[in-house]
């Protein structure tokens, strides 16, 4: 399986979050079998679960099913990059077998509409945009917001595109260059103003006012035609080249505070503006 792949996203089934990913090789979702499990059994400590099917299904004859069930490295709850089991629609369908629980029909349903709309955005990408409007809009964001918040998917993508170009790796490395250039512009760490928005899992981005939605896609555009300029070749060159791009909105930071007298980075959340 391909872990390069840059599609790792989070599915949502019935407000529970499930991480997957996009493998473009075999162009198949694998889905966190840990996430899995929590939504089906509603366990305390799915992982030690999994850990004890997997003997069961090795004792009966299943260990093919278990076999099928690949390492990937995913954002875990402490916001670190672990080594988590992923299996393909196929694998988990497998699995729900094994598991007696009434959320299983409803769930198997989940897994062939994610599926299906998958191949859809792949023969036309305008559906994931149109869908992701949709989404925004459903949840009570504006339309200028929605706007906003778009863009910024785009510019994030040129940014990480660049970043893979320079031999940044996904994951971690991602992550330490973005918390250089969120410092770099706010002041705060990633985690810092995650905090101050009173937010954990949810992403960064959807608590963004207009304003500091703006003022992120300057950091990262800079940062971008920065290191397009500059070519760096190791983390630490990367690393200097994010804090110069989020510098940059920085100092428009500093000077939008001067001439209105009021923070830009604040509590506020889009859904709370009027």
């Amino acid at each position: 399986m391909n872990k390069q792949s840059k599609n790792k996203l989070i599915a949502i089934f019935e407000g529970q979050q499930i991480r997957r990913h996009w493998d473009n090789d075999s162009e198949l979702w694998y889905f966190a079998v840990s996430d899995v499990i929590s939504v089906l059994t509603k366990s305390v400590n799915p992982v030690a679960y999994w850990r004890k099917l997997k003997e069961r299904l090795k004792k009966e004859g299943g260990n093919e099913t278990v076999t099928k069930c690949h390492g990937l490295k995913m954002i875990a709850q402490d916001g670190k990059m672990r080594l988590t089991d992923v299996a393909d629609t196929e694998v988990i369908l497998r699995l729900i077998q094994s598991i007696p629980s009434p959320n299983a029909e409803p769930f198997k349903l989940w897994l062939a509409q994610v599926g299906y709309e998958r191949l859809e955005e792949t023969a036309d990408p305008e559906l994931a945009i149109s869908r992701a409007l949709k989404t925004y809009r459903q949840k009570g964001y504006s339309q200028n917001w929605v706007n906003q918040r778009l863009k910024s998917i785009e510019i994030r993508k040129s940014l990480t595109d660049e970043w893979e170009k320079r031999g940044v790796k996904e994951g971690i490395e991602f992550a330490i260059l973005t918390d250089e250039i969120t410092q770099a512009w706010t002041g705060l760490t990633t985690k810092e103003y995650k905090k101050l928005k009173g937010i954990k899992k949810e992403n960064l981005r959807d608590n963004m006012t207009n304003l500091e939605l703006v003022l992120n896609m300057l950091a990262e555009t800079a940062t971008t035609e920065i290191s397009d300029k500059q070519e760096p070749k190791t983390l630490n060159e990367n690393k200097s080249v994010a804090r110069e791009g989020g510098s940059v909105a920085g100092n428009a930071r500093r000077e939008i505070e001067m001439k209105t007298g009021k923070n830009v980075i604040t509590k506020s959340k889009p859904k709370m503006l009027k």
